[in-house]
């Protein structure tokens, strides 16, 4: 029996050495090229079987061979896909997938338009967002939810489906500049972003990069805060496409589908994408729905041209959630509290099948659909010099829309904002030598917007409106007309009916009617300069900027056309900078810019309802310094990025009203000019690799931003009358509010298995402030932090894993932190306890954070 024992024993022992010096184990890096970074979520095969791998969330990989050599093939959707030979166990270090024209998979096309910082060697501070971490991420929130785990970044969701804002470095989203494939997306007249219009963007993303401050662009965009770059997809090489399927907290549901047909043999390519999502909201009543299309159409004659054009949108509409006194959120739900689901924005409106919730209108709805097309052409003229050209238009239309009753009529108003926006940008590029490189472009725009009130339905029954010649004459004292019947509507409230409705009976308007047209056209360069372990770089742009406003309401007679002067204001950046690389892991730049920026469209004019008047004195260009320094380390298991700024911001006009309606004789609009902020700060990125399955990252934000000196305020009334005389306040040293100045986050992603995988990641926001007049101090806001996870699952399926199906769970605010998101208001905390939250008067009004949220989906790639 001891003998049997022995032989099998040692039988065993001769299989498990054999079965080890079999093994082979193949490790590498799968690298985007495009972006500097690694591609988490690759598909990593050993050909001819079905044994296969995913690359880690740094990117690496370590797959155990069935053979003892042969061939790994690596591939990533979007990308082109690799075959590596091997021989015994080795490492075969980073293995890069490169997006562009020479590539299999995929071709980026308008590249030379996309100001991507990777695009020249002289760095800046950036952080770039893969396509794998935009899909895993980005579940059921808007885009700035998604990056909140990069420096001096905070996201506020604010309540409703697409409101979300977002702030860098304490510059709100109208003053950071936004840009998808290198078109400008913010709204010209102000400069603000509605996330709610490009919810869709996220689902054809390929990567998005922050860059902090001063940035990579040549445009003379109007860029305080930084650029964020949303590259979406173009032309896939590869047949291919995906299937979703994702649920969520409150109802939300969301399905996409997306196909590509591949580039075939006469260099034809169509790739198609279209989703449906709606939810009840996780706010009480708000409500929403939407989908999402996306069509893009390529062409290749030859390797020296490619075109593509590409139409994408996201019709919807959703409720909106509004802000209310902290001390209501607080109250017990017998006294109409709710707490952070509570909606100060609840009417109950004439009983309807029309109204949400039989009877219950929400005190507004966004209905919007903003369809952009573009044609993009990149032409290589020679091995040094290449054009790039993009057109684009765009025609949204929509509004804001709420429940009202007038003579016994029940009728949804409408404060529409329509636009047509149109624009060229190109690039000419060419290297002049070995070092040295030059790019010149032009960027074009022409931009309408019409903005008026009517109505979009009638409830209860009612087909028809009559209003007196004064509408209501406290409020309309101005307008002189005859009596009139309003018997249109406007698409109801669905965003597709809007878009195909003309809109252009100025007779069927209510309450406003105007339009503002604005031209917009510059020139941009650069010249970089780089030999041995030196960079350096010059950027200049020059532009010019046309206003002008029309009325059609307030006129002697009703639709008659009344133009404002024109004005014109001419703006320019200069950016330079240099890097040196003391070692392969060692490098630092300095970067210093001034911008002369135009100031907005809104800022120009008195912005009353009966005013083509011009503000006087007349409002002046804006003036931005910048000055970065960074450091870059990049070691094996661990990279780092150190950046320093200072950026100072001068002779900012800003406005605001007493809260009043403009159409309400106690509205009073207030304007200051001449406000100066500085802010300042240091921002530290780490990215660690402890283990072959285990990535951990943190961050840690630092800032001061402060008003100061004096500013000029001035006060008018709904006429565009100055109330009283100029007014002299101090505003030296007071905070600036909206963001946390300081921010710090740490996140962890570990595979305990071969494409599963389990993630985390804290955020902590400290040193807020609140909002209001620039006359009163900002409140100090208590500081909060929450924890986000995920797990992730991916089963590879056929032949070299070319399909596979992908699992996601995210759960966000894992443990249901109460925090204040935001407050409005400056009223000091009261000697009484009661009255205070957390040190805040509950006077303020604000809102509150979400609580937990979560969503989940599976995804079948094929």
């Amino acid at each position: 029996m001891k003998k049997i024992t022995r032989l099998l024993f040692l039988a065993g022992a001769l299989m498990f050495t054999a079965f080890s010096m079999a093994q082979t184990v193949v490790t590498g890096t799968v690298m985007d090229a495009e972006m500097a970074a690694p591609l988490p979520g690759a598909n990593i095969v050993e050909k001819g079987t079905t044994n296969g791998v995913s690359s880690n969330f740094d990117g690496e990989f370590s797959i155990i061979t069935q053979s003892t050599e042969g061939e790994i093939v690596i591939s990533y959707v979007g990308y082109t896909k690799v075959v590596v030979k091997f021989s015994g166990s080795t490492s075969l270090g980073n293995i890069t997938l490169t997006p562009d024209n020479t590539l299999e998979e995929v071709v980026i096309i308008g590249s030379g338009i996309i100001d991507l910082a990777e695009d020249r060697k002289t760095p800046v501070a950036v952080s770039t967002i893969t396509a794998n971490q935009i899909r895993e991420k980005a579940g059921n929130s808007d885009l700035p939810e998604v990056l909140k785990q990069t420096p001096s970044v905070q996201s506020v969701q604010a309540g409703g489906f697409g409101d979300g804002q977002m702030f860098l470095r304490g510059f709100d989203q109208t003053n950071t500049a936004f840009l998808l494939n290198g078109q400008p997306i913010n709204g010209m007249e102000d400069g603000k972003m509605y996330w709610s219009n490009w919810s869709g963007v996220l689902d054809v993303a390929n990567a998005v990069q922050v860059q902090r401050g001063l940035g990579a662009s040549k445009l003379a965009i109007s860029s305080v805060g930084g650029t964020v770059n949303i590259v979406t997809k173009t032309i896939d090489r590869r047949e291919g496409g995906f299937v979703q399927q994702m649920v969520g907290n409150d109802n939300y549901i969301k399905s996409t589908a997306y196909y590509s047909t591949g580039v075939n043999d006469k260099g034809w390519s169509l790739g198609v994408l279209f989703g449906h999502w709606q939810g009840d909201g996780y706010v009480d009543y708000t409500q929403g729905q939407g989908q999402t299309y996306y069509i893009s159409v390529g062409y290749q004659p030859n390797d020296n041209h490619a075109l593509n054009f590409m139409l994408t949108g996201a019709p919807q509409w959703h409720a909106a959630a509004g802000s209310g006194k902290i001390s209501d959120f607080l109250d017990p739900e017998e006294n109409g509290g709710r707490g952070r689901r509570y909606n100060s924005w609840i009417e109950t409106g004439v009983d309807s099948p029309n109204n949400l919730h039989g009877g219950v209108y929400p005190g507004g709805r966004n209905i919007y659909h903003k369809p952009v097309a573009n044609l993009s052409w990149d032409w290589t003229i020679n091995d040094k010099s290449e054009l790039s050209t993009v057109l684009y238009g765009s025609m949204g239309r929509g509004g804001f829309a709420s429940e009202n009753i007038s003579n016994g009529v029940g009728f949804v108003k409408t404060s529409f904002n329509n636009h047509n926006w149109y624009g060229l940008v190109t690039n000419y590029n060419n290297q002049l030598s070995e070092t040295l490189n030059f790019n010149i472009g032009a960027d074009v725009r022409s931009y309408n917007g019409i903005h008026f009130r009517g109505i979009s339905e009638f409830v209860g029954g009612q087909t028809s409106l009559s209003l007196n010649n004064n509408p209501t004459a406290s409020n309309y004292n101005s307008y002189i007309g005859e009596p009139y019947a309003i018997t249109n509507t406007y698409g109801g409230i669905s965003p597709w009916g809007m878009v195909f409705n003309p809109n252009t009976d100025h007779d069927q308007r209510m309450d406003r009617d105007y339009e503002e047209m604005i031209t917009y056209y510059g020139v941009f360069g650069q010249l970089e300069y780089s030999k041995d372990q030196f960079s350096a770089f010059f950027q200049g742009a020059l532009s010019n900027q046309n206003h002008q406003r029309e009325e059609f309401f307030f006129t002697e007679n009703k639709g008659q056309s009344d133009k404002s002067d024109k004005i014109n204001n001419i703006g320019y950046n200069l950016k330079i900078g240099g890097a040196y690389e003391i070692t392969d892991m060692h490098k630092v730049f300095v970067n210093a810019g001034f911008y002369s920026r135009q100031p907005f469209h809104d800022d120009l004019f008195v912005n009353t309802r009966n005013s083509n008047d011009l503000i006087d004195p007349e409002v002046e260009n804006q003036e931005i310094t910048g000055l970065e320094a960074g450091y870059q380390f990049g070691g094996e298991r661990i990279q780092a990025n150190l950046n320093l700024y200072h950026t100072t911001w001068d002779n900012r006009t800003l406005l605001r009203t007493n809260g009043q309606d403009q159409d309400t004789p106690a509205y009073e609009l207030y304007q200051t000019q001449g406000v100066k902020q500085v802010h300042y700060g240091a921002e530290l990125e780490v990215f660690t690799q402890p283990m072959d399955n285990l990535r951990v990252n943190g961050f840690l934000s630092l800032g001061e931003w402060q008003y100061k000196d004096s500013a000029t305020k001035r006060t008018f009334d709904s006429d565009g009358v100055q109330i009283g005389n100029d007014e002299e306040i101090n505003i030296d040293g007071f905070n600036v509010g909206g963001a946390a100045q300081v921010t710090a986050g740490i996140n962890a992603s570990y595979e305990f298995l071969p494409r599963l995988s389990v993630d985390g990641a804290w955020n902590w926001y400290n040193d807020l402030f609140s909002t209001g007049d620039p006359e009163d101090p900002t409140l100090a806001m208590p500081s909060y932090d929450m924890v986000d996870a995920g797990l992730s699952y991916k089963m590879l399926l056929g032949e070299n894993g070319k399909n596979s199906l992908q699992f996601r769970l995210n759960v966000n605010n894992v443990f249901s932190e109460v925090y204040l998101e935001s407050v409005s208001g400056t009223t000091p905390a009261s000697a009484n306890p009661e009255d205070n939250y957390k040190g805040v008067n509950t006077s303020n009004y604000g809102r509150f954070g979400y609580g937990r949220t979560w969503n989940t989906s599976i995804r079948f790639n094929f």
